[in-house]
């Protein structure tokens, strides 16, 4: 059974909505500090990362599809141990743990060895 059900563009559209989610997390949340101040990086990152990988929602396309995989395999356990690292507590600690696990999740999902493809051949 294979559960890479998320085809790269599906995967695109929840990088920009990533992005969203961590601009928009410090005044949501009340995240202050060091908090904040890492969320609007990762905010810029998430973004500067979906601009320059070569997909259809890529705009310079720099970035192999499979390097995007693996960088995000990566990003996930880290936003995860985060909160842990950097001694962040409460909201902080829950939203960076909850938004590794999910971006976890969404890199296990997604077939990034597929070409780029269209919002009709998403299979989820």
């Amino acid at each position: 059974m294979d559960i890479k059900v998320l085809t790269p563009r599906f995967h695109g559209y929840l990088d920009y909505l990533t992005v969203v989610i961590f601009l928009t997390a410090p005044l949501l949340l009340g995240l202050e500090g060091l908090s904040a101040i890492i969320s609007y990086l990762l905010a810029a990152i998430y973004l500067l990362m979906t601009f320059l990988t070569d997909f259809s929602l890529g705009f310079a396309k720099l970035i192999p599809i499979k390097t995007h995989g693996w960088v995000e395999t990566v990003a996930g356990p880290l936003v995860l141990l985060l909160p842990f690292v950097v001694g962040l507590y409460e909201t902080a600690r829950i939203f960076y743990i909850t938004m590794g696990v999910l971006m976890i999740v969404v890199s296990l999902l997604t077939d990034y060895k597929q070409a780029s493809l269209d919002i009709e051949d998403i299979s989820v």
